[in-house]
């Protein structure tokens, strides 16, 4: 009788459980899911209560078969994904695939990955959760249901290759909608006013201008603010009241998957993804000195912060040794968990005290370092006393006018000793200036008055910080989704990162007008939320995933029928903008061709009038002069009309004058016109010579002049000289930072390289 098998998710956790279990159990990996919906088909039976249609993931073979041969006959099969809905989803497969007769398959549930994590798990193993795994089928066929029958009508309307999801449509929304305000916002002039006062003892300090006889005081302009400074240029400074309170703050609770990111983002400038990347490492486990891997943190997708009580305890006593008893609790912090947070998982938290960021960073890269410093220091903080800070708050009387102050110095620095209190966007809480001592009636001397003009400012853009808080507070999306949302709606290109700040491109806009035009429940948070909620639901056991379905379903299909026959297509009539066409006066329209988008009149064949255009910050239209050249350039290859040069998104190209009904179009560098380099092409029996192309997106390649008899393609730059170490005919020119220009071999696996200088010579 073969061991039992034990299958976990990722390969790298292997050597880490072998190092506890020895030779007692196989172990083995799925290596993430290993079957999934098919590719090219919807694979949902809408009408057979939405059965899903799984196949075996093409390239999961060799994991199959390994799994297949180390559960040989063994009765007992151990399933050990993460403790989350996806792995729930790989244990429901990987028992599928292993099922016969006499088997038993247990779950269980490894936290994290140590002797006692993965001990705890084997000694309590569980049923598969079929709640849990229908909760993760039901969000896959609801993704698949919108992103493959919303993205087709995108590659007809607007552009091939686009795409439409549940949750990062919503995302997009979110990003598009903080654009407009920014755009629609019209600034507003306000003034301030300071005051520079001495007191009979240092230091100088500046006081604030805040009410008039008692009320909030509004400073529209330069005016009333020469005024308001003329009252005071004649008036007493006088000490009108002193309060001064002992405020206490308590420490934040362990993180948990969102926070964890937003602190990674704003503290150590990690991507969302760059940090779900690390904590997946710190958790699968680390060589640390121990004789093997050894997990160092729990499970990194968690929305709860419960912490086990023997993880509170440890902390207390390590806090007691290293800051003093002054520092420690009576007993264990406990946090209540928000928003109903599934309980399944702790806290991430450090799986041993003991293990000091100084202890472990000899084993460590600096990036997990980083990030490990970070979760080890906020979960010892949530386990440390209060801070007490003192607080001083100075009202002064000057006419009928009340200037105020405040200050603050820290009288126990409590947690604060370990983790500093940065505000959410990551910068340092702002520290209060030093005051004098004063006494109530104290008469100032006033030093300057300060008038200072100001302009609102617009809402911010939203960072990768700030956009993960928004989703978390909006209920969109889950912990775990967060980094594959941000990663997705970039490589979609429907935003950009500028600057470390989200912005929406021109195809965003355009996209999300017409989802939202279309698929109003779709794109609204509020609804999103509460699909998420739903789903929740299924995997507590209080609903059932074909109520939620067909909940979701019966109205999606009404608003896709009517969206397949009435969404507008940009391709085609293009969306109206509020600009006419400069050569007829008919209106322009945003349109979408091979190219990108572009402007183009109306009157289209009447009027051939196009034009790229960018924004201005505003959001208004600003269109370019576009180049046409008339001069015919060749003979279009599919009509035999003349081809001119024009100017598109992506540089000049040229375009069949015979257009609509010829839509033929070439690079400048066209397969016949580009510039040779005087190199053959090495394609065994081939005449041809090797020319300088640009691809559709403007990004310069080398090719065969024969093209399409000859494919023969390259990015780097080919040289007529043969490779000493093996049978390559020409080596291809590179440029590294490393290395300068250099010289190398094609061939993969030969490697060879030399300067280029070398070959002048």
């Amino acid at each position: 009788m073969s061991k039992p098998l034990l299958i976990v998710e990722s390969p790298t956790k292997v050597k880490t459980l072998k190092k506890y279990l020895g030779k007692k159990y196989n172990v083995t990996a799925t290596a993430g899911h290993i079957k999934d919906l098919p590719q090219k088909e919807l694979g949902i039976d809408i009408e057979k209560d939405f059965k899903a249609k799984y196949l075996q993931i093409k390239g999961k073979s060799k994991v199959i078969q390994a799994m297949k041969k180390l559960a040989g006959d063994s009765d007992t099969v151990y399933l050990a994904p993460d403790p989350d809905r996806e792995g729930e989803a790989i244990a429901f497969h990987a028992a599928d695939i292993l099922k016969k007769k006499g088997r038993s398959f247990y779950r269980v549930l490894i936290h994290e990955l140590t002797k006692k994590g993965i001990t705890d798990a084997l000694n309590n193993p569980m049923d598969l959760n079929t709640d849990r795994y229908e909760a993760q089928q039901a969000r896959r066929t609801l993704d698949r249901l919108v992103g493959y029958q919303i993205s087709p009508l995108l590659w007809r309307r607007v552009q091939g290759g686009l795409s439409a999801g549940r949750v990062q449509s919503v995302a997009v929304k979110i990003i598009c909608d903080r654009e407009r305000e920014i755009r629609a916002f019209e600034p507003q002039e306000y003034w301030t006013i300071a005051a520079d006062l001495t007191a009979n003892t240092p230091p100088e300090f500046t006081a604030q201008l805040a009410r008039k006889d008692g009320k909030k005081i509004a400073i529209p302009d330069g005016d009333t603010s020469a005024a308001i400074v003329k009252e005071l240029e004649s008036s007493d400074f006088v000490v009108e009241k002193i309060n001064k309170k002992t405020i206490k703050r308590n420490p934040q609770p362990p993180f948990i998957t969102s926070k964890m990111q937003q602190d990674a983002i704003n503290r150590l400038k990690f991507s969302a993804k760059k940090t779900m990347m690390v904590a997946q490492q710190l958790y699968e486990g680390i060589e640390i000195g121990s004789g093997g891997p050894e997990g160092l943190i729990t499970y990194m997708r968690t929305d709860s912060t419960r912490i086990a009580d023997e993880a509170a305890l440890a902390a207390q006593e390590l806090i007691r040794e290293k800051f003093g008893k002054e520092f420690s609790l009576d007993s264990p912090r406990y946090f209540k968990n928000k928003n109903k947070a599934q309980d399944a998982h702790e806290a991430i938290r450090p799986t041993s005290v003991l293990n000091t960021p100084g202890k472990v960073q000899p084993f460590l890269s600096q990036d997990q370092f980083k990030l490990y410093d970070l979760i080890w220091k906020r979960f010892m903080a949530s386990q440390m006393s209060q801070a007490l800070i003192d607080q001083k708050t100075i009202s002064i009387q000057a006419g009928h006018y009340t200037f105020t102050v405040g200050g603050s110095t820290v009288k126990f620095q409590g947690f604060m000793a370990l983790y500093s209190t940065d505000d959410a966007n990551g910068k340092k809480e702002k520290e209060k200036q030093l005051l004098p001592e004063m006494t109530k009636a104290d008469v100032l001397k006033l030093k300057q008055i300060i008038p200072k003009q100001h302009f609102t400012k617009p809402p911010p853009r939203f960072s990768e910080a700030s956009l993960v808080k928004e989703l978390e507070e909006n209920g969109i999306g889950r912990p775990s989704t967060y980094a594959s949302i941000l990663s997705t709606i970039r490589d979609k290109g429907y935003v950009d990162l500028v600057k470390r700040y989200f912005m929406p491109n021109e195809l965003g806009f355009i996209v999300n007008e017409l989802l939202v035009e279309s698929f109003p429940e779709i794109l609204d948070a509020t609804f999103t939320a509460k699909m998420e909620n739903n789903l929740d639901s299924i995997e507590n056991g209080s609903t059932k995933a074909i109520d939620v379905l067909n909940e979701f379903y019966t109205p999606f299909k009404e608003k896709l029928e009517y969206a397949q026959e009435n969404m507008l297509s940009v391709k085609g009539v293009g969306m109206s903008t509020d600009l006419t066409c400069p050569l007829c006066g008919k209106p322009l329209n945003i349109k979408m061709g091979r190219n990108g988008h572009f402007i183009a009149c109306t009157g289209y064949p009447e009027c051939t009038f196009s034009s790229n255009y960018t924004r201005d910050e505003k959001g208004k239209i600003e269109i370019h002069e576009t180049k046409v050249d008339n001069t015919k350039v060749k003979d279009c290859e599919k009509c035999g009309k003349p081809m001119v040069k024009k100017e598109g998104r992506y540089g000049e190209f040229l375009a069949c004058t015979g257009y609509p009904d010829c839509k033929h179009t070439e690079s400048v560098f066209g397969d016949q016109a580009g510039a040779e380099i005087n190199v053959d092409c090495p394609e065994k029996d081939c005449q041809g010579k090797i020319v300088e192309k640009r691809s559709r997106r403007g990004k310069i390649f080398y090719g065969c002049n024969r093209y399409p008899d000859c494919t023969f393609a390259s990015w780097d730059k080919p040289v007529n000289l043969p490779c000493p170490q093996c049978d390559s005919l020409y080596l291809v020119e590179k440029e590294t930072k490393k290395e300068g220009k250099i010289l190398k071999c094609p061939t993969k696996g030969c490697g060879y390289k030399q300067k280029v200088e070398e070959t002048r010579e």
